[in-house]
């Protein structure tokens, strides 16, 4: 993907920055876009993500920002939609509900502002949307439910956006499980308890940043040029059916007790 521009919302930590190395090392230029700078530069394979302060609830920001993009590089090919999160937080206080709200308007509304943003530069250079999922948008997300919710609404506005921008611009969506990242304590308590989370997943541990910018490096490049509306599950697998574990039928041996 080289001389390709990618745009990385939410690019400076965690899995943006992930996404970010990803596309560096293939030879993209990658601005990462936040509130906030990284502590030190996004960087791989020798190369520097450069970085622009945003607040993506402010559309007029957003559009200037793209505009910017593209006048500075002359195109822009490639917005990976990665900024998100969320505490945990139960729905059982009133008093919350303006912080579930902001979940919802950083997971759902932020992608879409960037999105309609970033379109007409898109479509002048044939390029693609990638939005970075969630499998709690697929199941019950106790504790996290505004997310959840936000992140089922990514996952058709994604599939709307690949229908109604078709054959200009493909719109695609990698749906992350469990991922290590430097705030996995917040989730998932210390190593022991990291360790115990990723032993559920059948392939025994949780995704690395990286893991996931691969995917969207693959949905964006041109290997997937007649992927459009698809959601790519990275996950390692899932979960076992907890079903499995209770019940005292079927069971190997080693299950047994």
């Amino acid at each position: 993907m080289t001389g390709q521009v990618v745009v990385v919302t939410g690019g400076t930590r965690g899995v943006g920055a992930g996404i970010a190395r990803a596309f560096l090392r293939v030879g993209a230029e990658v601005l990462v876009c936040a509130r906030r700078p990284p502590a030190e530069p996004v960087q791989a394979a020798g190369r520097k993500a450069g970085f622009a302060p945003v607040d993506l609830r402010d559309a007029v920001a957003v559009a200037d920002l793209f505009d910017a993009v593209a006048a500075r590089h002359g195109r822009l090919d490639v917005l990976v939609n990665n900024a998100g999160g969320t505490p945990f937080r139960l729905l059982d206080d009133a008093a919350d509900t303006a912080r579930h709200l902001r979940v919802l308007e950083l997971n759902l509304l932020a992608p879409l502002t960037a999105s309609l943003a970033a379109l007409p530069h898109l479509r002048r250079s044939h390029g693609s949307v990638v939005m970075v999922g969630s499998v709690s948008g697929t199941r019950p997300s106790p504790g996290t439910a505004a997310y959840g919710a936000a992140k089922a609404g990514l996952a058709n506005l994604a599939a709307s956006m690949a229908v109604e921008w078709a054959p200009s611009v493909r719109v695609n969506t990698v749906v992350p499980g469990m991922v290590r990242t430097e705030l996995s304590h917040l989730h998932y308590g210390d190593e022991a308890g990291i360790a115990a989370v990723g032993a559920t997943v059948p392939l025994g541990r949780l995704a690395e940043p990286e893991e996931i910018g691969e995917a969207c490096v693959f949905l964006a490049s041109p290997r997937a040029g007649y992927i459009t509306g698809a959601a790519l599950t990275v996950h390692g697998g899932g979960e076992r059916p907890a079903f499995l574990a209770a019940a005292n039928a079927n069971q190997t041996e080693e299950q047994q007790p």
